[in-house]
């Protein structure tokens, strides 16, 4: 199973956003990406971050994941245990919902903002940088 670490980031809310994730197999590192969003909500980042990176774990085969965020309201929402009520997340929601269903094995998991330094850092990098991914 890969583990992914998901952060999505505005400079103000809304404001200049990002992404960042990392995708381990075992202990090994296989991707590290950010992509710079334009102006959008935190929530609509974190959302996207979740997206790119299910995207990517779909094209490279795997077919069991678990995902690790430091937003508890994509988690809650994920899991089903929260009812999505913002207009403008709903089409994320069921995109991503739609991306979990091609898993065999899907987990999504809260964990805190300490544990996810490395997709924090890979977010708010890109928005400093306007647009320059890595």
């Amino acid at each position: 199973m890969i583990k992914i670490f998901i952060d999505g980031a505005s400079s103000g809310n809304p404001g200049r956003s990002g992404i960042g994730y990392l995708i381990y197999k075992g202990e090994n590192l296989i991707k590290k990406r950010s992509f710079y969003l334009g102006i959008a909500t935190n929530n609509f980042a974190e959302y996207m971050a979740l997206i790119f990176s299910l995207v990517e774990a779909l094209n490279l085969k795997e077919e069991n994941c678990c995902v690790y965020s430091d937003s508890k309201l994509l988690c809650e929402q994920i899991n089903e245990n929260y009812k999505v009520k913002n207009k403008n997340l709903y089409p994320l929601y069921i995109l991503s919902k739609h991306l979990i269903s091609f898993f065999r094995q899907f987990k999504i998991n809260y964990i805190s903002r300490e544990e996810n330094k490395e997709a924090d850092k890979l977010a708010k990098e890109v928005i400093k940088n306007e647009g320059v991914g890595k």
